[in-house]
C-alpha cells in the first residue's frame, strides 16, 4: 500500500501529486478496475491469448520492418 510522509515545507497539492505518482507506479488503479467484476478463468485465458497474439504480431512486424532496411 503506498504511503508518503508530508514534509513541513510541502503543500497539500505537491504531496497529493507524489501520492498519485506512487499509486500509478504500483498499478493500484489498474488492478482495482480489473477486480471490479468477477472474471472466470476462461476469460482471463482468452485475454492472455489475445495479448500474446498481439505481441507476436508486433514483433513480426518490427522484424520485417528491420529486415526491409537491410
Amino acid at each position: 500500500m503506498p504511503g508518503i510522509k508530508v514534509k513541513d515545507s510541502e503543500s497539500f497539492d505537491e504531496a497529493y501529486r507524489r501520492f498519485k505518482k506512487q499509486c500509478d507506479r504500483n498499478l493500484i488503479v489498474t488492478e482495482t478496475r480489473a477486480r471490479r467484476y468477477f472474471e472466470p478463468n476462461t476469460e482471463i485465458r482468452k485475454k492472455q491469448k489475445i495479448s500474446a497474439r498481439k505481441k507476436m504480431l508486433k514483433r513480426l512486424y518490427m522484424l520485417r520492418r528491420y529486415e526491409s532496411r537491410l
